[in-house]
């Protein structure tokens, strides 16, 4: 069901600041930086293998990434795994036992449809299933 780790999204205060420390940890340039309005946040994607490391910075108080750094701090937001078909994925897991924090399936960047499952599900950290659109 699970492909592979698609992406680990990292919340940032400064995405300036954030670029240009993993720029030195990865030894690459963000393959992609983009403004995501529908969940309040820029995003700079780094490639790395098959996968990608995604910094978060929020770009209004009202984003859910706002409202983990100032409960959190800066670091590990979600983990994302790739599927090929993400309505079975969410059957396959609530039936599981995990809950979905949206009723459905919302589009994400780069042509994605996404959804999240609840921390307190999941050994405490947000999971991400991600499906190409």
């Amino acid at each position: 069901m699970l492909k592979k780790i698609d992406h680990i999204g990292i919340a940032v205060k400064n995405l300036e600041r954030g670029i240009e420390l993993y720029r030195d940890i990865l030894g690459v340039e963000p393959e992609a930086t983009i403004d995501f309005p529908p969940e309040k946040v820029k995003i700079a994607f780094f490639p790395l293998g098959e996968s990608s490391v995604e910094l978060l910075q929020p770009t209004h108080e009202e984003s859910a990434i706002h409202k983990f750094l100032e409960k959190r701090g800066e670091g590990i937001h979600h983990i994302c795994y790739r599927v090929d078909d993400l309505n079975k994925a969410i059957e396959i897991l609530v039936a599981r036992g995990l809950k979905p924090l949206d009723s459905k399936p919302r589009n994400g960047a780069h042509n994605t449809r996404v959804v999240f499952f609840h921390p307190k599900d999941t050994a405490g950290h947000l999971i991400e299933l991600s499906e190409k659109a």
